[in-house]
């Protein structure tokens, strides 16, 4: 199927090719593919309202304001600024000579699905079984006990997304969890987020694969989406809107058997429809320029949008054309040359990217380690920009780790930023965050303080490490 064929199906369909989303009206009302048998259970820990006084605040819009306040009440952000009055029941937390920003998101983690003790038993974030498992969701294999969810909120982390692996060429779904200690994954799952879908490019899946009956090439890789998202276009055609209704397994109604195709409800399909379909956002692990400008031309051709690139070490050769598709890049510090497909990168990497007006540029982890620390991550670029002679602020950088992440996730308009009526995640540093001697003394999720550095019975414990010594190597997740 063609690109003019693919784009008379969405027309068909009511989908919006150029954009890879769906309208205003569509985002009122999603399509039966973002249907959640599984929903949050989330429920924000009650809490009083909060004043943090006279602090250095970055607000993740850009602003950076000395000696501000930030009120949080009932969950949310309710004011920041100079001056505020402490109202009647709230908690004054006297944050003069530190600093505070919003709480900080991971794009891409695999805590819970490659949880500590790194052991076999516990190695589910790669349903290595078929090139294409868009059925699986990531969320199925979250372990909540996981000692690494308690060590990212030492570091200030109050929200993260838990991607599978990067074996196959679409890896399945990812989720959105809020980073609060919990029973069950859906105790932690971020109330409304869309889903992310998980694809990657390049060596993994060929290597994978190339024992397995393919892919065992680049050209194979791509060949292997075409072929997914060609099912997955004629299985969109099955349901249109217009089309005979009977009840349906989506929650839904599906077209009548009088005028359906035929085939019975397909999870993998159901997941490739809905990123065309733009309920579910495409993340793509993928590190060379060429091979993220031919998955920016595939997404044309099919009709989906690319929310953000991983990895892409060699982002900054295309940074403009990100800038122009509305396509962030989640990107590390430094890391480069531990495979071929890594071997050019540079240490001005994100720098670069986050020059162009429009762009998004992101801090992430892919660690257990890293996401403990992802605000010296963000450090480590800003030096290195200086070196190069590109000056990046505090109020800007603190972008990375937060707003844009957000932004890549879906989920900015409720968090990412303090700004009144977004939910009250929040962090309080010692000091500037992008210092080696930086941090987090106290973290709020949704307005609770879920952390605090100085107060133990604040320090968030892991079911599995109850009676466990620090000095057992079952605590692979390391400490702060």
């Amino acid at each position: 199927m063609h690109a003019p064929q693919i784009a008379a199906l969405a027309a068909a369909l009511g989908l919006a090719v150029a954009g890879g989303a769906a309208s205003a009206d569509d985002a009122a009302t999603p399509s039966h593919f973002a249907h959640d048998p599984y929903p949050s259970t989330y429920q924000r820990v009650a809490a009083p309202p909060v004043l943090l006084d006279n602090a250095t605040v970055l607000t993740g819009t850009g602003a950076r304001l000395e000696n501000a306040d930030v009120l949080m009440a009932d969950g949310r952000i309710v004011a920041v600024g100079a001056g505020l009055e402490l109202p009647a029941g709230a908690t004054r937390v006297d944050a003069t000579g530190k600093w505070v920003t919003p709480g900080i998101i991971d794009v891409h983690s695999h805590l819970g699905v490659y949880p500590s003790p790194g052991v076999r038993a516990h190695s589910d974030g790669n349903e290595a079984t078929s090139p294409v498992t868009a059925n699986v969701w990531a969320e199925h294999s979250v372990w909540p006990q996981d000692p690494g969810f308690a060590a990212a909120l030492a570091g200030g982390v109050t929200s993260l997304q838990i991607l599978p692996g990067s074996a196959n060429l679409v890896g399945g779904r990812g989720v959105t969890l809020k980073n609060v200690p919990a029973t069950s994954y859906q105790a932690m799952k971020f109330p409304g987020a869309p889903w992310g879908m998980k694809m990657a490019c390049g060596e993994n899946p060929k290597r994978v694969y190339g024992e397995k009956g393919g892919p065992s090439t680049r050209m194979g890789n791509i060949a292997g989406y075409r072929a997914a998202f060609i099912d997955a276009a004629e299985y969109l055609a099955k349901h249109k809107p217009d089309a005979p209704k009977k009840r349906s397994w989506f929650g839904a109604d599906e077209p009548d058997s009088a005028s359906d195709t035929g085939g019975k409800r397909d999870l993998k399909l159901d997941t490739l429809a809905g990123a065309i379909n733009g309920d579910i956002l495409v993340h793509i692990h993928c590190y060379r320029a060429d091979e993220m400008t031919t998955m920016l031309d595939l997404a044309d051709e099919f009709g989906f949008k690319v929310a953000a690139f991983h990895h892409g070490v060699e982002a900054y050769k295309l940074a403009d054309r990100l800038a122009e598709e509305g396509t962030c890049a989640a990107l590390w510090a430094d890391w480069w040359g531990f495979k071929m497909e890594a071997f050019d990168g540079i240490q001005e990497n994100i720098a670069l990217v986050d020059r162009p007006a429009g762009s998004c540029a992101i801090v992430h982890s892919d660690s257990e380690e890293g996401i403990q620390r992802l605000n010296q991550e963000a450090a480590k670029v800003m030096a290195h920009a200086r070196l190069a002679g590109i000056e990046i602020t505090p109020e800007h950088a603190i972008g990375w780790l937060t707003a844009n992440p957000a932004k890549s996730m879906g989920i900015l308009e409720r968090t990412g930023t303090l700004e009144p009526g977004k939910m009250a995640d929040v962090v309080v540093w010692n000091g500037t965050p992008f210092s080696v001697y930086a941090q987090a003394e106290q973290v709020y999720i949704d307005g609770a303080r879920l952390y605090d550095r100085a107060d133990p019975s604040r320090q968030p414990e892991a079911d599995f490490m109850l009676g466990q010594s620090t000095g057992d190597a079952v605590h692979a997740g390391g400490v702060l």
